[in-house]
């Protein structure tokens, strides 16, 4: 791995973000505009927005980059320009570092956005602050850019690459603590929710909501959150092919 082949992946794959206005606005609109309808829904019962609303935004982030990062991964790889890229100097890490960086940048400025419109727009109480919650849905993107990196090597076409987001998310979705308590569900389920990375965007996201201080339990979801991103990432790297099929 080179850290100035890493950091030139990242410039193109940035490059060609800021002229594709579609997908950016997907990626910093889409979030923010669902959080709004969410607020809406709840404009009756705004302790109802306050619960439930932080959660959905570390879920919105992930959804949003695992889509967008998969698809445009296996857009790079069908097109031929993934082949072109490994003819020369660089490693498969390097590659999906830049990537990572990349749409790491693209999910700080979405969770920014988000989170300062739910709390300084829409009035959402959150107890820990604008500050941690920007980060756990920074880590929420960041982390659904490392899955759909993942992802991307099991899909020979973007429909299939598609398909993997209903396959791969929505059981997370089902288990993470969103619908029910992850300790009121059935045993066997409970010990599949601490294996889903989307039940620690959750967690994080309730304990900012919950408390006024940075507690334990908040810096072992993110420690969590952080290792599913860096084992995405050298699953990704072991998994990617150099040649299109």
């Amino acid at each position: 791995m080179t850290g100035r082949i890493t950091a030139a992946i990242a410039a193109r794959v940035l490059g060609q973000l800021r002229h594709d206005h579609r997908t950016m606005a997907l990626m910093l609109v889409v979030p923010c505009a669902l959080i709004t309808l969410l607020w809406w829904v709840y404009s009756g019962n705004s302790d109802l927005f306050d619960t439930i609303g932080p959660q959905l935004l570390g879920v919105f982030g992930l959804v949003v980059m695992f889509l967008v990062t998969s698809i445009t991964t296996l857009s790079e790889r069908t097109s031929g320009t993934l082949e072109r890229l490994f003819t020369l100097p660089m490693g498969k890490l390097d590659f999906l570092l830049g990537y990572a960086l990349a749409f790491g940048a693209v999910a700080l400025v979405q969770g920014f956005l988000a989170a300062g419109l739910s709390v300084w727009v829409l009035g959402l109480d959150v107890r820990g602050g604008v500050g941690p919650l920007v980060l756990v849905a920074v880590l929420s993107g960041v982390l659904g850019t490392a899955l759909g990196l993942l992802v991307s090597a099991f899909a020979a076409t973007e429909f299939q690459a598609v398909q993997f987001m209903p396959a791969f998310v929505l059981p997370q979705l089902l288990v993470c603590g969103l619908l029910v308590p992850r300790d009121e569900l059935p045993q066997v389920l409970e010990w599949v929710s601490y294996a889903t990375p989307l039940s620690y965007a959750v967690d994080a996201t309730t304990e900012v909501t919950l408390h006024a201080q940075w507690t334990t339990a908040l810096t072992w979801d993110v420690v969590a959150l952080l290792a599913f991103t860096v084992g995405g990432l050298l699953l990704g790297s072991a998994t990617l092919r150099r040649r299109t099929p």
